[in-house]
């Protein structure tokens, strides 16, 4: 798609366009719905690497006939009256970011959400904030931890749409935040109002979503900004060591991934004569599938039958005030120095004729 001299409004007040993108879910919880999802998703090559010729006869003739209603009932588990609940509550985000500047007076900026894989998707969110007339744009994964698999796929999709827009707007890009100040206060307080409402647990188990091995290796830095993330959020509720662990969660396929892994982590902490353990998820900002159905049911599960009496799930930060509060200091971080132009007499000057030509002064 062309965006041409003639659609484009010189005399409109400019804003600043801030992206919001998330990982996205299927547009409804039944089984060719899923199929679709899981087609886009693991056909990114971020994603799976391994040779493509090699992969697609797997996922096609393997992985697609036949996972996607096995998830039914899982994704069916999680839905809401409004949808999926990782895009409601990433629609409540926006929502609530664009209030607290509004409410600043701070009216220049313009929101929009996309899902990486499935809807809305980057390219129509892209096309929103230029029909805003934004001509500066903030991509913001909402991902704390980077990983090739997830924040540059992003980048690719970004870049894959403005190929073909003829004014390229002035781009800066967040590839992570694990370790900002605010956002490791936000889930220590999710952690802490947690515990004044529920017995605390013997141990805090961090469990972040796992990668293979070979991405580690061949130079992700995610597995390291998982660890400090970690530490930072144990040294922020004054826990010694003994107190919580780290591990990761969602294997898929045979292949050696980062470790320990959730599942065996909570049977062998059971064993152990463990009793009773919390468990959060800080690597995810929202609650999906891998959180409120592997987390919160599966590993539960996991947990009991090897011995163990009381598991609790530590919600996400979602759309909670603290996390937004995070996430708006992550933008103006992000946004410094930044000027929009609002008056239309000085931008009216800016044009020599109604052809939208622009002035040269």
């Amino acid at each position: 798609m062309k965006f041409h001299a003639e659609e484009f409004k010189h005399d409109q007040p400019e804003k600043i366009g801030i992206l919001l993108v998330n990982l996205g879910s299927p547009d409804a919880s039944d089984a060719s719905s899923i199929r679709r999802f899981l087609r886009e998703f693991l056909s990114d090559q971020r994603v799976i690497e391994i040779p493509q010729i090699f992969w697609q006869l797997i996922l096609n003739l393997v992985i697609l006939p036949f996972r996607p209603r096995k998830l039914v009932p899982l994704y069916q588990s999680i839905w809401t009256s409004e949808g999926s609940p990782l895009v409601s509550i990433a629609k409540k985000q926006m929502q609530k970011l664009d209030s607290f500047f509004s409410e600043r007076g701070d009216t220049h900026f313009s929101f929009a959400l996309a899902m990486r894989y499935g809807n809305p998707d980057i390219a129509s969110a892209l096309r929103q904030l230029a029909q805003d007339n934004v001509h500066k744009i903030l991509v913001l994964p909402t991902y704390a931890q980077y990983s090739g698999t997830t924040t540059a796929s992003i980048f690719d999709a970004v870049s894959k749409e403005l190929h073909h827009w003829r004014w390229i707007p002035e781009l800066r890009f967040t590839n992570g935040y694990h370790d900002q100040n605010e956002h490791i206060e936000a889930l220590a307080h999710s952690v802490q109002t947690f515990w004044k409402s529920h017995e605390r647990g013997q141990k805090l188990i961090m469990s972040f979503h796992g990668l293979p091995e070979r991405n580690l290796l061949k130079g992700d830095p995610y597995y390291c900004q998982c660890h400090k993330t970690a530490r930072l959020l144990a040294e922020k509720l004054g826990l010694d060591k003994s107190q919580w662990l780290i591990t990761f969660q969602s294997r898929f396929g045979k292949a050696e991934w980062l470790k320990p892994y959730t599942s065996q982590t909570l049977e062998e902490l059971a064993k152990d004569s463990i009793q009773s353990v919390d468990v959060i998820c800080p690597g995810f900002s929202i609650d999906c599938l891998e959180t409120l159905e592997e987390i919160a049911v599966e590993n539960r599960d996991v947990f009991l039958d090897a011995g163990g009496k009381n598991y609790q799930y530590i919600p996400a930060l979602n759309d909670s005030s603290e996390n937004i509060e995070a996430m708006a200091h992550l933008i103006e971080q992000h946004t410094q120095g930044w000027e929009v132009v609002t008056d239309t007499e000085e931008l009216a000057n800016r044009c020599r004729d109604k052809a939208g030509h622009v002035s040269t002064e």
